[in-house]
């Protein structure tokens, strides 16, 4: 049984087909990505996207699609799909689709009378180059192939129009052409493993639309461009491979590159292995010594927060502790730069974010948990670094109030935490003070280096970061602690916020918290009644009057909707991780029902991934980056730790039997 396997009758109902997509990347930053039908529903879509970094920082995409058509007998059949002005679909190469797996790689398998084509797409693990692998199963006539390439040439957030500016020329290569757009551009190499014909033929194809973005409320059309096209024969049985990136390849070792790459691949045949092979693809490896975690695709960079949530469940929870370490060790250069006052630099975004330093050090007691002798040899310096520049004052803007030990920061008119939506660059949730997560994340720091120091043999150290931690401790429950039960989202003074919001959920799921286990149930009940979801957990109880049921409207309508109700998968990591801590093994059965509901969105939305935010009532439709990379890691930490308790649990019933 394949796991992720779309059937004729579903891949040729556009209702459903263009709402699902496929992502592949490259580790460094490129991507394949378009729904499982061929056809694009976002301008972010399209066959070869990549960054060009003497350009910008954008990622561009360049090769937007790749018509097939066969050709028998003087009859032509076009496999491609475009939505053109108007919603009319032309050509409607999903009518001929009879099957898409995307177990291993996406293939498609086609066929048009007697003629059965598979069709496979293998984005190259080592290089901004996409490959497809045509077969013909089954013919019973000569047979041609034609191909035509749609060009963009363009930021991905951009359309390109019809213009003169376009250089139309191109040059021949092996088996192949290359041809550049735009000055600036690299070249694309468009090559087969055998030699085509390719007739010169340059034409726009005007007012293609994007669906997705014409239902977001976001500009949807543009024009691309075709340089002409290629054809040649193929017999049954033939394969033909054909090759896209910015480097001229030797096109004899296409097949033999395309069998390796495919047996590297882990098939996608669970639950696990879906995230598994997801949290791989966030990996931005920009150079031979630095290796970094995109926040998620299609638009998202290497934002410092989200790298440090998503990093143990991406490499330790997956059992590549080394890659944690790579990762780890690409980012404290800059973490250091920072501390010390010195220009940002690099790719590692947004380190000045107040409780960034609070997920590095949550990131090294995850790794702490697994490898102690490993982060005993290198962390244990930077991590007291980190806690004695916050204690000492030195970040711009978290300070240690001297009279509580509590963490405060200035979020009236900046962003502070995770919730950081803004407009005219003010924070739609001007979260300051007292943060409940800021400080649930300082107490178990301070509680986490106390145990380094002490297994250390540092007892002075030891002494000081419990002698902070207790009186933490102590400000924490006076400060948040509520007479309801749960906490306050944050403190400013005389103000507290009495909107429940997921953030308390860190007092409860940490290793080391400030609450006794009855406070801890109690801040859990109030989770999971008012905020809890199948896709995630609420950014606002249903019942304050911030909270929004649905992410749409204008531009800013969906800025006040992302974190006032908006349901998050990524915090149920730690929501789980709660819920075990309060009900241990009785809790199993709660937290695989909410495996089983994530599991199911497998084949939804960006197929064998997590997108980053649900809407937070029925039906759930999912928003914003369609593989999240703090979603994954957390789905993945959050099976790792359940699997002692369910291992405890099987034991339990083995001995009772």
């Amino acid at each position: 049984m394949n796991y992720l396997k779309f059937d004729k009758d579903q891949m040729i109902n556009l209702e459903y087909s263009l709402y699902r997509n496929v992502l592949r990347t490259n580790r460094k930053g490129a991507y394949q990505n378009t729904s499982i039908s061929g056809c694009n529903t976002t301008k972010y879509q399209g066959l070869l996207v990549m960054p060009v970094p003497y350009l910008d920082e954008e990622n561009h995409v360049i090769l937007s699609s790749f018509d097939e058509t066969v050709i028998q007998r003087g009859a032509e059949f076009n496999l491609g799909i475009h939505r053109y002005s108007g919603g009319e679909y032309s050509p409607k190469g999903h009518k001929y689709i009879r099957e898409f797996n995307c177990d291993s790689v996406p293939k498609t398998i086609y066929r048009v009378g007697g003629v059965i084509l598979s069709k496979e797409i293998m984005f190259s693990s080592k290089e901004n180059r996409l490959m497809i692998r045509y077969i013909l199963m089954d013919a019973h006539s000569p047979t041609t192939i034609r191909f035509k390439p749609f060009l963009a040439f363009r930021q991905s957030s951009q359309l390109t129009q019809e213009n003169d500016q376009v250089d139309r020329s191109y040059r021949e290569v092996e088996n192949g052409i290359s041809t550049c757009m735009y000055f600036g551009y690299p070249e694309l190499f468009m090559q087969f493993n055998k030699k085509p014909e390719f007739v010169y033929y340059p034409d726009w194809y005007r007012n293609i639309e994007y669906l997705q973005d014409l239902q977001r409320g976001d500009t949807y059309t543009e024009d691309l461009y075709v340089p002409g096209y290629f054809e040649m024969p193929i017999e049954k049985g033939e394969e033909i491979l054909f090759s896209a990136g910015d480097i001229l390849v030797d096109t004899s070792t296409l097949a033999d590159e395309f069998n390796f790459e495919i047996e590297k691949r882990t098939p996608r045949s669970s639950f696990y292995n879906c995230l598994k092979n997801s949290s791989h693809q966030f990996y931005y490896i920009p150079t031979q010594d630095e290796c970094y975690l995109l926040a998620g695709y299609p638009w998202f960079k290497v934002r410092a927060r989200d790298q440090f949530i998503a990093l143990p469940g991406c490499t330790i929870a997956v059992d590549k502790p080394n890659d944690f370490e790579r990762i780890m060790d690409s980012a404290i250069p800059h973490l250091h730069d920072f501390m010390a006052d010195k220009p940002s630099k690099g790719y590692l975004k947004q380190v000045e974010d107040p409780d960034v330093l609070l997920w590095v050090i949550w990131a090294l007691q995850q790794y702490w948990k697994e490898r102690k002798e490993e982060f005993n040899e290198k962390y244990p310096t930077f991590l007291y670094e980190v806690i004695e520049y916050i204690t000492g004052g030195k970040h711009p803007n978290l300070v240690v109030d001297s009279d509580n030990g509590l963490l405060l920061t200035y979020g009236r008119d900046v962003a502070v935490s995770w919730m950081n939506a803004t407009i005219d660059d003010k924070p739609v949730n001007p979260r300051t003070g007292y943060l409940v997560e800021f400080n649930a994340l300082w107490y178990n720091a301070l509680k986490f280096a106390q145990e380094v120091a002490t297994e250390a043999g540092e007892e002075k150290l030891a002494e000081e970061f419990e002698k902070r931690a207790r009186l933490v401790g102590n400000s924490f429950k006076e400060i948040f602690l509520n007479e309801a039960g749960y906490l306050y989202d944050y403190v400013d003074g005389t103000f507290k916020d009495p909107d429940v919001r997921p953030n308390m959920i860190f007092a409860v799921s940490l290793p080391y918290s400030p609450l006794e286990r009855s406070q801890k149930k109690a801040v859990l009940d109030f989770v999971t009644k008012e905020l809890f979801t199948p896709r995630g957990i609420r950014t606002v109880t249903p019942k304050s009057d911030k909270f929004h049921p649905r992410y749409a409207g204008n531009e800013q309508e969906k800025k006040v909707a992302y974190f006032n109700g908006m349901a998050f998968p990524w915090l149920l990591g730690a929501y789980i991780e709660a819920y075990l801590n309060v009900f241990q093994m009785s809790g199993l059965s709660l937290t695989d029902r909410i495996m089983v509901e994530m599991e199911g969105q497998m084949q939804n939305d960006c197929i064998g991934t997590i997108s980053e935010f649900y809407d937070p009532n029925p039906p759930f439709i999912a928003h914003g980056a369609y593989s999240f990379a703090m979603s994954v890691g957390e789905l993945l930490r959050a099976k790792k730790i359940m699997k002692p308790y369910k291992e405890k649990l099987d034991h339990h019933l083995i001995t009772n039997a």
